[in-house]
Parts: structure tokens; sequence; C-alpha cells
């Protein structure tokens, strides 16, 4: 393979996010060199909080101190997409009884809510573990793309309107075409006045990623992955192809957090550890 061919495309630089390039080693298993950081700045104590190793997608650029957690999706027979919520447990902290959702999944994964409790996010409602939810993707009201337009507040998300992912261009004309299709979606918290924003991608790169690890075929599907778009430098909103200077930054095909310039790699799905905050009753 020559230097131009592992690239993803080729004009742009990017390494492929396949076996053996970037994204290969840390993949394989939690703990890569420079896949790890640590949050000092939140507490151990309380329900649902405590040190915590998550699969984020990478930050490689920026103040923020490790990537974005992802979220495991299916795809139901009809095409819609949902976020995987753990399997609900008991456990008992201080001699109290309290609910975690919480499951181990391939790759040596363990799954949780925990993964999300940050940003004051583990306030949320959508974050009680028995939250009743569907846990489908649906539409944001006050945000999304252009191709969004024709959806109405709560529509669900369809493959099929991803069906152009290898040729999608940014309407905002920057990066470049046919690295993937994103949407914009909240998910578990449609009534509530802080929902979790949740960024959706469809791409080629991750498609073929799934092939080879065991942890992507398990998280993601038909190519589509999805993570919590909440920066974890400031819990800003990042963007992908809408922010006009990520070029500046060298973030044009990368999602990209405006207010302080982070910038995290979606083809790159590393191991993070930080201490997610307690759940608030």
């Amino acid at each position: 393979m020559s230097a131009d061919e592992d690239k993803y495309p080729a004009e742009s630089g990017r390494r492929r996010f396949v076996k053996g390039v970037v994204g290969g080693a840390a993949l394989a298993g939690v703990g890569a060199t420079g896949a790890v950081s640590i949050n000092t700045l939140t507490t151990s104590s309380g329900a649902g909080g405590g040190p915590v190793e998550a699969m984020v997608i990478e930050r490689t650029d920026g103040p923020a101190p490790r990537g974005m957690p992802q979220i495991p999706i299916e795809i139901d027979d009809e095409g819609f997409i949902k976020g995987i919520w753990p399997e609900i447990q008991t456990e008992t902290v201080e001699g109290v009884e309290v609910e975690i959702a919480r499951q181990d999944m391939p790759g040596d994964v363990t799954y949780s809510q925990e993964w999300f409790q940050y940003c004051g996010l583990e306030s949320n409602n959508g974050l009680d573990p028995g939250h009743d939810s569907d846990n489908y993707f649906v539409t944001d009201p006050g945000a999304g793309y252009e191709w969004q337009a024709d959806k109405s507040e709560g529509d669900r998300f369809n493959i099929s309107e991803f069906d152009d992912y290898t040729e999608w261009d940014a309407e905002s004309g920057i990066g470049d075409p046919g690295v993937g299709k994103p949407g914009q979606a909240i998910w578990r918290s449609e009534d509530s006045e802080n929902p979790l924003p949740v960024m959706l991608l469809r791409s080629e790169t991750i498609e073929e990623a799934a092939q080879d690890n065991e942890w992507l075929q398990a998280s993601t599907d038909q190519g589509v992955i999805a993570w919590l778009n909440k920066c974890t430098h400031f819990c800003c909103v990042p963007s992908y192809k809408t922010a006009g200077d990520a070029p500046k930054y060298d973030a044009a095909n990368d999602v990209y957090c405006q207010c302080h310039q982070s910038v995290y790699d979606p083809f790159s799905i590393v191991s993070a550890l930080y201490i997610a905050r307690p759940r608030t009753e």
C-alpha cells in the first residue's frame, strides 16, 4: 500500500480507520497510550458516579481533556436508528439499593450510563436508569442540517435518509465530500429542558473498520456511529462540517468545537478513563 492509498480521502491527509493503521491499536483494547485521561474536577461519591472507562471519539487537539462518549446503536426492522440502553442492575451503595444501567458488551467493554454523566447531564431525566423511553434518535427542533429541514419535531431517523452517505457534501462546503453523512438528534430526553444532544454519522470508514473490530461490530450498524455531542471542555455542543473556522484548525473533516477549538476524530474510537459525576436524586 502506498503512502497515498492509506489515507481517507487522499487529498485530505486523513488516515484510514482500519486495523493496523490509526485507531487499530486503541480499538484492540482499553488503555492504549495517549487514549486515557482523568478528570479530577468531579467527585466519585453518590449513586452511579466514580471511575469509568468509556469508548469515545478521540480528542485530537484543543483543551478538552478527553473524547466524547460513543452511544452504541442498532437499526430496527423498519430501518429506524436507536441508541442501545444498558441493562438495569441493582447495586448497594453505602447500604442503600440504587439502580444503575450497565452491561458487558463484546470487545471486553463494560457499557454504562456513567459514560454520559458529565456536564450536568447526570441530572437529566434521560439518564435515570428506568426512564421510560423507546431510545430512538429523534429530530432536534432547534438544530439540524439542511437535509433535515423536512423532518418534524420528534421524527425518528431512518437509515434510508443516509443513503447518499458516500457522496454527501456539506451545505457549508466545508471539508471533503463522501467522507460521511451526519445528522443532529436528541436521545431519551425529548421532554427535557436540557436534552441529550447526539451526532449521527454514516461513513464507509466506520463500515470498513467494523469488519475487523469486535466492539464496532456490536456498537455500530451499516456504517452508522453515534456519540453524545457535548464537548468535555466547557460542555459546548461541537459541530461537524458547519463551522466556518474549522479548516483553520485542520478540522474540516473532524468534529470541531468552535468555543475553544477542541477537535475530535469521529473515525478513531479509543478508550478514556475519567470520573463520572454522581446522579442526583
